[in-house]
Order: structure tokens, then sequence, then C-alpha cells
């Protein structure tokens, strides 16, 4: 079943292959530490799901959280050197708890860590994508995470729930489902009397006025902010989202009504061009003029170097840049097809006169509509618990 069948909750039962996220605040004790009977009971469910003809990619959190009782510390590190040797600790033992739990049930794991840059550069961002699905060809359980032992705070997802969105789309998936230690997301903050659980979101007007928390747990980078925005990177892309708690997790893959219900509201993009959208670290941008705007947002057309004022930033032809209103709004991002050295002298003139003037090869576009897709502002803020906006 593909995910463009995926119309309800309950289809999801039947889904062929599903991305499954899990936080560090589920598979940790209330002293920080790793629950290896919560990481079990997780398993027993994924391990169900594999049995009955189903893939499942689970990307998990806790490496950081699973180092720190054997380097004796007491609470998440804040320098990102100490945070680094902590994740290099506790990913091993992580995994090797997977691997047992897993092997229980005769399935065998792998491990695949991701940093940012294997999906801002685009062959590996292909390197990845190939590795995913010959793991699922062969019958393994991917698990994924960000490789917090590499990662630097220049290139980091900042979460896993971005990353499992990304993932998603990698490896094509049917559906995501995030588990975290709330069941749902509600209209208010769930520990506020009267608040109620939404059971389905299917647009932006189903969240009007809900109010939510930004923080996330005193172990994990997340929070339902971070959570609704992967929900918008994956619903985007035309893969439906549940969103609810690990203690539900087989009745969410069971297509049961519980947690909330992301309905997908577009198609499923190119993989360049969810690339390009969520996860390419842009080089540079490009301010173009009131018309070149039009252009690009209204009638879809390419970027040409006649409707462009001023570039910013370093760098060569083939990187993303970010395509930019006069008032800094940025608009698009694309791929270039200039470097910024080149570019200054040939702003404000039509192919034709670069043509005539410089000669065949430069009355090409500056961003080919292909290499190019909109950013489109959120439309409807959602307020967070102490009225800030976001």
């Amino acid at each position: 079943m593909s995910a463009a069948a995926l119309s309800s909750r309950a289809d999801l039962a039947n889904a062929t292959r599903v991305v499954v996220k899990v936080g560090s605040s589920s598979l940790t004790g209330a002293d920080g530490r790793l629950s290896v009977p919560a990481l079990r009971s997780l398993v027993d469910v994924l391990a169900a799901r594999r049995a009955a003809g189903g893939q499942v990619v689970l990307v998990s959190s806790g490496a950081i959280a699973a180092g720190l009782a054997p380097l004796g510390l007491t609470s998440r590190p804040r320098d990102l050197a100490t945070a680094q040797a902590t994740a290099s600790v506790g990913q091993g033992l992580l995994v090797q708890r997977y691997s047992e739990a897993f092997a229980a049930h005769g399935l065998c794991v792998g491990q695949v860590l991701l940093t940012a840059e294997d999906v801002i550069r685009r062959s590996h961002y292909k390197n990845a994508q190939r590795a995913l699905g010959r793991l699922l060809d062969l019958g393994v359980v991917p698990i994924v995470n960000e490789n917090d032992t590499v990662a630097t705070d220049e290139i980091r997802f900042g979460d896993n729930d971005r990353l499992a969105a990304l993932v998603s789309h990698l490896v094509h998936a049917d559906a995501l489902v995030l588990l975290s230690d709330v069941d749902a997301l509600y209209d208010g903050p769930p520990s506020r009397p009267g608040a109620i659980r939404i059971s389905e979101v299917r647009s932006a007007a189903d969240l009007d006025g809900v109010v939510i928390a930004g923080r996330g747990s005193a172990v994990g980078t997340g929070g339902m902010v971070t959570k609704l925005e992967s929900v918008g990177i994956a619903t985007a892309s035309g893969i439906p989202v549940v969103l609810t708690s690990v203690a539900l997790a087989a009745s969410a893959l069971a297509g049961e009504s519980v947690g909330t219900w992301f309905a997908a509201t577009g198609r499923r993009a190119s993989t360049r061009r969810l690339w390009l959208a969520h996860a390419a670290r842009t080089s540079g941008r490009l301010i173009l003029d009131d018309g070149a705007v039009r252009a690009v947002v209204e009638r879809g057309t390419s970027l040409l170097p006649a409707g462009i004022t001023r570039v910013e930033g370093a760098f060569k032809a083939g990187d993303p840049v970010e395509l930019a209103a006069e008032d800094g709004r940025v608009i698009a991002r694309g791929l270039v097809s200039y470097s910024a050295a080149e570019l200054p002298g040939l702003l404000g003139r039509s192919t034709r006169e670069l043509r005539e003037a410089l000669g065949v090869g430069y009355d090409r576009e500056v961003v080919h509509r292909d290499d190019l897709v909109l950013v489109r502002p959120r439309k409807r803020p959602v307020r967070l618990a102490g009225d800030d906006v976001v």
C-alpha cells in the first residue's frame, strides 16, 4: 500500500513500510538511566509488526541518556564535547540492548548513524537512501539516530523528530509514528484540567487556538513544537503521521483511534525538492526584485539574471542558495548554476544580452525551476504556554 492510499488511520494497519520514532524520555526511567524493560516492550510491538509482514525503520533517541550512568553523570551534559563523549559511550549500549531484544524475536538490527551532512550533500543523501533500502530488503530492522559523537552545533538536525520526518521520505514510508511521553496533541497543556485530545488534524485550521508547551524532557532535546514541525515536513510531502505515547504504540500501528492522526496535506515531493526545502544548508542568498518574486512564486518560472538585484555569501555552481525578496523574506531555495564570483557581472541583464555579450552558455537560468522549491511561511502561529508565538 502506498502513502497516497493512507486516507485514514485505519489504513495504517495494512501499511507496508512505517517509520517509528521514539524519544529519550520514553526509554529512560525517572533516574535518567536507560530502561531495558521499556525498550523491550517497544521492541515487542515492532517485532509483532515485522512478523505480520510489515517493514519498520526505528529512529531512536537515547544515546546520550544511555551514556549517563556508565560515566557517572546525573544529567544531560551542557557542553558539546561532553555530550559527544556521552553519546559515544551510550550509542553502543543502546544498540546492544536493541540487538538483544530483537534477537529474541529472530530479527537482526543494523545501526545507521546520520549527520545533517548526509542529507545536505546530494551524494551522501543517495548513499543513505540506498543503504536503508538494502537493509530493509534483507529483512533487517534499521536503528537510526543522529551521529551525536561527530555532529557539531552548525551541522545538526537539532532533534530526532525532524530526522524521523526526513528519513520517512528517504525510505518512501507509508506513514510516520512519533512516540513520546505524551499520548496525543491536546488543545492546551495536557496537565491543564479540561484539556481535550485532538483526535485528527486534516488542515492548519484544525490547530486554531491550540496552546502547547514548548520544552521537551530533561533527557531529550525535542518538545511538542519540534514534533509539530516534523509533522509539517512529513504531511506536506504526502506522509501521514500518528503522534502518541509508547504505551499506545501497538494500538496506533493497528489503526485504532488513539493519539492524534495528521493527514497528509500534500503530494509526495521528489527527493531533490524535499532535500532543498528541509535539509539543505544554504551557502548564500540571491535578492530578487518584485517582478522576479512574482514570476517565481506565482508563475513557477526559473530565476533569470535580469531579476536579481544583489548577491550575498560565497557559493559555487551547484550549491543550494536562498532566494529572497528585497524586504529579506525568503521565498524559495534552489541550486544555483553560477558561482558567487560570476554572478555580479550578470545581474539585471537579459539572457539575450548575456548571450550576445559573453557567448553561448551565459544565457542559462541562474536557478532552473526543476532545481527550485518554494518556502511557504506558516500561516497560523502556534501559541506556546506562556503566550510565546512561534
